[in-house]
């Protein structure tokens, strides 16, 4: 089977069920950033080292895979993935609140930066936030679900609590901004 088909070079694309949308409609967008979010998930996961971190992120990296599929999937047509749902909030929150546990206290805005995987967590965050954002536009056009909107809101928490318990690990202080009082 080839990889390419030509259906795609008038610039729209199927999705399940073979319905055809342009490569810029809404729903493009959004399963193609949660997409996107799925390898920085991979590119984070290749480098850390931390067995139970790529645990997490794998089953993550399931979720996307699962959401990504609901989204390619026009309303009416028959769904052949089981949204992840309430469970994986749940997870996410678990996790939030077991490494939230072992962090100090956060005082000050920080930058995304000072460890490679803390930055890639950050970049993770980044995207997550623009899926959401696609989500939520693809929610004023049609019904998506509460799941799948607190999903990606509570991912995002994940993703930048992830990026201070890498930092933490690596035994590095959070980069903290510190705004310049004596502007000129």
């Amino acid at each position: 089977m080839r990889i390419y088909t030509k259906k795609g070079d008038k610039g729209t694309t199927s999705l399940f069920g073979g319905k055809r949308l342009p490569k810029d409609d809404i729903r493009i967008d959004a399963y193609g950033t949660v997409d996107e979010l799925n390898s920085f998930t991979g590119v984070l996961l290749d480098t850390e080292p931390d067995s139970g971190v790529k645990s997490d992120l794998l089953q993550i990296q399931n979720c996307l895979f699962a959401y990504g599929s609901i989204l390619a999937t026009p309303p009416g047509a028959k769904q052949y993935v089981t949204a992840p749902g309430q469970v994986a909030i749940d997870f996410l929150e678990a996790r939030i609140d077991s490494m939230e546990n072992e962090l100090p206290p956060l005082r000050h805005f920080i930058l995304p930066s000072g460890h490679l995987p803390t930055s890639m967590a950050h970049v993770a965050r980044c995207v997550c936030r623009r899926a959401e954002r696609c989500i939520v536009s693809l929610s004023h056009e049609e019904e998506v679900g509460d799941d799948i909107l607190a999903f990606f809101n509570r991912l995002s928490d994940y993703y930048f609590v992830l990026a201070r318990y890498l930092t933490f690990k690596a035994g590095k202080p959070d980069v903290e901004w510190n705004p310049r009082e004596d502007k000129e």
